[in-house]
């Protein structure tokens, strides 16, 4: 049983807090060579005192319902401030240098919620994570008698040296306990998230109302006069009269790939402008909105498309929205998918390929049959850069009409799904 002596997660918060970053090193030797590669790095040394931990030690921490390695930890944590495309790519080309070590050893890629819990607690801001299990010491629970029956205490101060840590402060040991028996009514992250995703577009929509009545071009008298309302730079789109329900807005899955040319920082220009331009990794944003007319479904009203990176917020019926896929080919994109199987996630959502105009198409989207859509731009010249890229827009007019083809196969009508 792990106390908190030798726990290697909850070490690893104490060294966090202190400033005392631990070292990864190939051998458990004090004196061995410190490695930045976690491909070679068989340990994690802590000093004061000094303890060496193999990477694949578990730890208190449960996803999928197994204990989570040191290494995928501490991986999590020095991939703290990366965007969750660059973190997946990052895991999946260290597990490929892993995969022929003996053992086998692998990187555990967490899912947003599970890495921003542990960040969380790793850095003190939480006291309580759902996803750590409780540290069970014989240590702490004799002291927590005493304390109860009076048996120590007193009013005399513990030496600094004994104390634990709390927001970066020592604070008494008789003090933590008491700590200890709170009763955590969450913090700002638990309280907005919850337990499950969360949908605040409907507060969003109302708070756009708001901003635009500020706005003496463009007042609102009400809102229940209108059932979308105008960005700026965006038309304003009224039906004329209130509807009883908003049309759904259908999704469009992108690729969290690295390699893939399409990212949520160029997918808009290239899908509304028909422009591609390199993809960037300035942008912060996780979800995107554009629209579009689509004549044989709406031809008075564009449809307003939802663009993701990856499902971890869906809802169940969130699927039935998903009208497209973009892919690069790499099956590992399809974890968490509700279809995980390319060729039956292909019959229920347009696959969309994009590659190079010339080269060829990936064995596995050749296998993958009619369900993918696979088109070519011209390569990007950056001494060139958007001037003469006309061929773009044939690209993207031939995605929209396979998309428009599609949607209207599965039912979509001007009021949504299954609504002509």
């Amino acid at each position: 049983m792990a106390t908190s002596n030798t726990d290697p997660l909850l070490r690893l918060r104490q060294s966090i807090a202190a400033n005392e970053t631990p070292i990864a090193t190939s051998s458990p030797e004090p004196t061995s060579d410190a490695t930045e590669n976690l491909a070679v790095a068989t340990h994690l040394q802590f000093d004061n005192p000094h303890f060496s931990y193999p990477l694949d030690t578990p730890t208190r921490f449960i996803s999928s319902n197994k204990p989570v390695d040191l290494r995928s930890i501490w991986f999590a944590w020095e991939k703290k401030d990366v965007a969750i495309p660059d973190y997946i790519a990052s895991a999946q080309e260290l597990n490929e240098k892993l995969a022929g070590k003996d053992g086998t050893p692998h990187v555990q890629n967490l899912v947003f919620v599970e890495r921003l819990d542990l960040i969380t607690w790793l850095e003190g801001a939480s006291e309580e994570s759902e996803y750590i299990k409780g540290l069970e010491s014989e240590a702490s629970a004799t002291l927590s008698a005493q304390v109860a029956s009076g048996a120590t205490g007193g009013v005399s101060t513990v030496p600094s040296g004994a104390a634990g840590t709390r927001g970066g402060r020592t604070i008494d040991p008789r003090l933590q306990e008491i700590y200890n028996g709170e009763r955590r009514m969450g913090d700002r992250n638990s309280v907005l998230r919850g337990i499950k995703p969360t949908d605040f577009s409907r507060v969003r929509k109302i708070a756009e109302t708001f901003l635009s009545r500020s706005r003496p071009s463009k007042s609102l008298t009400s809102v229940a006069n209108t059932s979308l309302v105008s960005l700026p730079g965006k038309p304003l789109i009224n039906p004329g009269k209130p509807s009883s329900h908003r049309r759904p807005d259908p999704i469009i899955l992108l690729s969290p790939s690295a390699s893939s040319l399409l990212r949520l920082s160029n997918i808009k220009s290239f899908l509304s402008e028909g422009l591609y331009t390199p993809p960037t990794t300035s942008t912060h944003a996780n979800i995107l909105h554009l629209t579009r007319l689509l004549p044989t479904i709406d031809p008075h009203r564009p449809l307003r498309f939802i663009l993701v990176d990856t499902p971890e917020q869906f809802k169940p019926d969130y699927w039935n929205r998903v009208v497209a896929v973009f892919t690069t080919g790499q099956t590992w994109q399809f974890k968490g998918y509700k279809w995980q199987d390319p060729r039956e996630l292909f019959k229920e959502a347009l696959g969309v390929y994009v590659g190079w105009r010339g080269e060829d198409l990936p064995a596995s989207v050749r296998g993958w049959g009619r369900g993918v859509l696979s088109v070519g731009v011209e390569k990007w010249n950056p001494g060139q850069g958007t001037g003469g890229r006309w061929r773009d827009r044939e690209v993207v007019e031939g995605v929209w009409g396979r998309v428009e083809e599609w949607m209207r196969g599965k039912g979509w009508g001007k009021e949504g799904l299954g609504n002509g």
